[in-house]
């Protein structure tokens, strides 16, 4: 009896020093992550306020692609991105310390400077270095350091839209499909909420939007099904256009500074005779009346998809996954009445369902649509999530990203087979 009780002890022992040590992760990960993701929403806010107020600020940007291609030259990083954060976490390849200065300034650079593009996708990147680095300061092991990268990008994440329970699944489930390690659940989710509580400290107001939830019936069902398809064609688009048009500007322009200067000089040119600066930035005010005013005009989320394109494209940072919310809310909002489906309702599931199908993330996707809009309406997020994925195919932000199960059929899949083989 005195030898299982003694057994059982060091079994405790055992258990309380790895949640300790992940408790310890998760903490400095989290306070790190929360002061730099308040300090990069604060001056993205400010730069895109700047760009309003003075307009003529869009015609620097093809020098700010320049920059942005000089810093990361000179840093050593050049075609660095989120690829590189996903190929850390599968395969522990190490990721410089200056990813996290070059990709902060030159994010603040292309929203400044007017370039189409999102934040969410560079706090993946400098949220998954701060957790890799402060892993090795406190002499991790390569695979516990893979895990502390997903504790960044989870808390970067949760620090700047304010959704720690989406934040925590995303990074958990973003980097190979159809494998989830549990044991990586409590230190991301608690890095999230870390990183969230400083941020809300500091005067960051979560990101969360007022929307009504047509009532349960079979009539409404159906809608949303035919709905969550059309969503998916959408997500084939935008993600074919985005692939598609790197790999165009690279083949023309095999010269990093000359492509910037293009690309940048296509978006200026082109919201210079649009005539307003709609599709510049983060585009959050137009994703809000979208969904709380049910206002969006047809054509919205076609000039996103291509103005988002040229920009990360050209070499431009930001990332993809707010122009993503502006395609689907934009589209859901045009698109969803002819359905018979309320605008702002629609909007709100394009929102949901374009993001699940372009990251590949259901289950986070879902609570997702928890933490922006509230519980009610689950059944058809859960139709639009279920449908989006299945049918977008292997199309998705992320070329590195692997499939461990195949989509539409019940078997395991060879990661290394299965690595977004659309691409």
């Amino acid at each position: 009896m005195n030898e299982i009780l003694r057994q059982e002890i060091r079994r405790v022992a055992i258990y309380s020093r790895g949640v300790a040590k992940w408790l310890v992760l998760a903490c400095l990960v989290g306070v790190f992550s929360g002061l730099i993701g308040t300090a990069f929403h604060v001056l993205v806010e400010i730069a895109n306020a700047q760009r309003l107020a003075h307009p003529w600020l869009l015609f620097f940007l093809p020098a700010a692609g320049l920059l942005i291609v000089a810093m990361y030259k000179k840093g050593r990083i050049e075609g660095v991105g989120t690829n590189d954060v996903i190929d850390c976490v599968q395969d522990g390849k190490p990721l410089s310390f200056w990813l996290l200065p070059v990709m902060f300034l030159s994010t603040i650079l292309t929203h400044l400077a007017g370039g189409s593009a999102g934040r969410e996708g560079a706090a993946l990147q400098m949220g998954g270095d701060i957790g890799w680095h402060v892993g090795g300061w406190l002499h991790f092991s390569n695979h516990d350091r893979r895990t502390a990268t997903l504790c960044g990008m989870a808390a970067l994440f949760s620090a700047l839209f304010g959704t720690p329970l989406t934040a925590a699944l995303f990074s958990m489930t973003v980097i190979n499909v159809g494998l989830v390690f549990y044991s990586a659940f409590l230190p991301c989710f608690t890095a999230a909420l870390v990183a969230y509580a400083v941020s809300l400290a500091f005067g960051v107001a979560p990101t969360h939007f007022s929307v009504t939830a047509p009532a349960a019936a079979p009539g409404m069902t159906v809608r949303v099904a035919v709905f969550a398809v059309l969503c998916a064609l959408v997500v084939i688009l935008f993600c074919q256009v985005l692939h598609r048009t790197e790999h165009l500007l690279k083949k023309c322009f095999p010269n990093s500074w000359l492509r910037a200067v293009i690309g940048g000089s296509f978006v200026v040119a082109f919201t210079v005779g649009y005539g307003e600066m709609r599709y510049n930035g983060t585009g959050m005010t137009t994703i809000t009346e979208a969904i709380e005013q049910g206002s969006a005009l047809p054509w919205d989320f076609l000039a996103k998809i291509l103005l988002t394109a040229i920009t990360l494209g050209a070499g431009y940072k930001g990332g993809e996954v707010v122009p993503s919310f502006f395609v689907g809310a934009t589209f859901g909002c045009v698109a969803a009445p002819l359905l018979g489906i309320p605008a702002g309702f629609g909007a709100a599931l394009g929102l949901v369902g374009v993001f699940c199908g372009a990251t590949n993330c259901m289950t986070a996707s879902l609570f997702l649509s928890i933490e922006l809009f509230g519980s009610e309406g689950l059944l058809y997020f859960a139709i639009v999530c279920g449908l989006c994925y299945l049918l977008s195919g292997y199309s998705g932000f992320y070329s590195s990203q692997s499939f461990l199960t195949a989509k539409l059929e019940s078997e395991y899949r060879d990661s290394r087979t299965v690595k977004n083989p659309e691409h």
